[in-house]
């Protein structure tokens, strides 16, 4: 085992200059890191391929599952060139163009070549964050339009912009992400971010295109526009996990709207069973100080207690002065949090309609006992990972073990909430397999004589069918 403890909530650290070698992946892994995140809108892929083949290195080396996430960078937005640094000040006209030249105060070049075909006059942009805001007032042509500065402020080259009230027609996947996810799929990633979804056919538009290179990887929706808010429902059912990305979700709608989106978010995830991760700007003040504020730490303990399967660093792992020690802290905030019974039984009872209500039902009883036995583990065989995600989205407090003999499936389950996931190929009988799972465990001192386990698994075993059965067992 190469840590002692194991939260239940699982942290994903983006990784980058100040992480990548071996030496400091290994230190932030055994510091509490379960998914590494690689950002293409960063670094090369050669770099990215290295930092790949480290972590498996030390996966191997150390009997680890740490999970690779490709995080594809999307239309992303931004102004141009600009000399030095210009300022914009309030109520100043403003020329805005699609085509090319460098930016000043009085004519501002944008990288969407549709704008003016997709902006109304009346929409906002902002830019640099929302720090700047322009209003729209008049559509020039094709290609230039004008407008009015409502909020200024400096601005510097290739800044981002974002449309907040304007339905964009760019693709969500670009020419590069397109590059990049067959880079990505090559290095057979465990999870690929899909940035700036707006509807739940940009993630089959990208599921189809791993299904048909014949890869397993899954897919997280990035939740960062109004639109994806809107038809978060859909969106959650077709993907395999969802991330609140805060930064830009942040500018595209008002700021005080973005911790209830969150909490609604994250409800709604448990519910269907699909991992949640909460990202950017969690500790984002040790980029450069050496320890978090009190607003970040009650941030990370809010996301915790709301039962998110995972917090997200970015900055603060990539670049940032102290990646280890961001980590520490992240992981002892997490593990305080998780003493506190808030933190546990949550999730939505089955319902009879539920193609799968008899198997979900089995999750959610074993879930029920385990607390009312004050059970130690609950532990499940499992073959597509389903009952590794079903158990957990009902949080309980003890230990979630996950048995499996597909060995790519214990990277992916890395993810999920309170799961650690086992690799087994003796499916015998149901009795022989639930004893050596059992002595498995009490090798590792996750369990202890006198324990209760709740065991589910399917019979009869060879099938491999979905749960359907419960067992209590008394470690002896």
């Amino acid at each position: 085992m190469y840590k002692d403890n194991f939260n239940k909530t699982k942290i994903v650290a983006t990784i980058g200059p100040a992480t990548s070698s071996t030496e400091n992946l290994e230190k932030i892994i055994r510091a509490g890191v379960d998914v590494c995140r690689l950002n293409f809108s960063h670094g090369e892929h050669s770099v990215h391929l290295e930092v790949a083949e480290r972590i498996r290195e030390i996966n191997q080396r150390l009997g680890s599952h740490i999970a690779i996430l490709q995080d594809l960078q999307g239309p992303k937005l931004r102004i141009g060139k600009v000399d030095g640094e210009m300022m914009l000040k309030d109520g100043d006209p403003i020329h805005i163009t699609t085509v090319e030249c460098i930016s000043t105060a009085e004519k501002l070049f944008v990288s969407y070549e549709r704008l003016a075909q997709d902006a109304k006059p009346g929409e906002k942009i902002l830019l640099n964050d929302g720090k700047v805001e322009l209003i729209i007032e008049k559509i020039l042509d094709d290609k230039n339009l004008l407008g009015r500065v409502v909020a200024g402020g400096p601005l510097t080259s290739n800044k981002g912009f974002n449309l907040p009230q304007t339905k964009i027609t760019v693709p969500c996947l670009t020419e590069k992400d397109l590059k990049d996810l067959d880079f990505g799929l090559e290095m057979d990633v465990d999870w690929i971010a899909l940035s700036f979804v707006r509807t739940a056919e940009d993630v089959i538009e990208l599921k189809n295109i791993i299904n048909s290179r014949g890869k397993r990887a899954k897919v997280i929706a990035k939740i960062e526009k109004p639109e994806a808010v809107e038809n978060i429902d859909q969106i959650i059912l077709v993907a395999d996990a969802i991330m609140v990305a805060r930064g830009d979700l942040g500018v595209e709608v008002p700021l005080q709207r973005v911790p209830l989106i969150q909490k609604t978010i994250v409800e709604k995830c448990i519910a269907q069973a699909k991992p949640v991760i909460i990202a950017t700007q969690m500790m984002e003040s040790m980029i450069v100080d050496s320890m978090p504020t009190r607003a970040e730490i009650t941030d990370v303990a809010n996301a915790v207690l709301d039962g998110a399967d995972a917090v997200m660093l970015s900055a603060e792992t990539s670049v940032g002065k102290y990646p280890v020690r961001v980590v520490e802290i992240m992981n002892s905030i997490i593990t305080d949090i998780e003493s506190d019974r808030r933190a546990y039984y949550k999730g939505v009872r089955p319902t009879i309609d539920s193609p799968s209500f008899s198997s979900d039902e089995v999750c959610f009883t074993a879930v029920r006992m385990s607390d009312h036995l004050q059970a130690k583990a609950i532990v499940a065989m499992t073959k597509s990972g389903y009952t590794g995600f079903k158990v957990a989205s009902y949080r309980p407090e003890c230990g979630v073990y996950i048995f499996t003999d597909n060995k790519l499936l214990l990277n992916t389950l890395n993810l999920v909430w309170g799961v650690r996931g086992f690799h087994y190929d003796k499916f015998v009988s149901t009795d022989e397999t639930f004893d050596d799972v059992t002595r498995l465990l009490k090798e590792q001192n996750l369990v202890t004589i006198g324990d209760y386990i709740i065991n589910c698994a399917s019979m009869p075993l060879h099938k491999k069918q979905r749960t359907n059965t419960i067992k209590i067992s008394l470690v002896d």
